[in-house]
């Protein structure tokens, strides 16, 4: 990565073990491509009122050359009241977003393009014959 990962705690006190967790997430992502440029994430704990505990928010923005995949969903499964579930579920959209931009892009270089009439060879035809 050319920019340093960013990681940014809102209304969350900041933790070192989900800080870690990020870090290694992002390791991961960077298995399938060296050509990410930046990553920021962000663990946001929204102000709300709800029955049960606090619903994890998480935004990650990654930065390829010439796109951006963003991933940032209002939590609405209870399970993202664990923090480190919220992060699982968001670095797997991430992937797989990550795989389908990766797929399109090797399609876009491996693609030939189909023969025109303008680009075929002419052939010459011998007047003896």
């Amino acid at each position: 990565m050319q920019i340093p990962l960013q990681i940014s705690f809102r209304d969350i006190e900041h933790s070192d073990a989900v800080e870690e967790r990020i870090r290694e997430k992002v390791e991961k992502l960077e298995q399938y491509t060296d050509r990410i440029t930046s990553c920021r994430v962000v663990v946001e704990a929204p102000h709300r009122q709800h029955h049960k505990g606090t619903l994890y928010h998480i935004r990650v923005d990654i930065t390829l050359p010439g796109e951006e995949i963003v991933v940032a969903r209002d939590p609405e499964d209870h399970a993202h009241e664990d923090v480190y579930i919220a992060i699982r579920d968001a670095f797997e959209a991430v992937r797989r977003q990550l795989k389908k931009s990766l797929r399109k892009t090797r399609e876009k270089r491996t693609k030939k393009p189909k023969p025109s009439m303008v680009e075929m060879p002419e052939v010459e035809v011998d007047a003896d014959v």
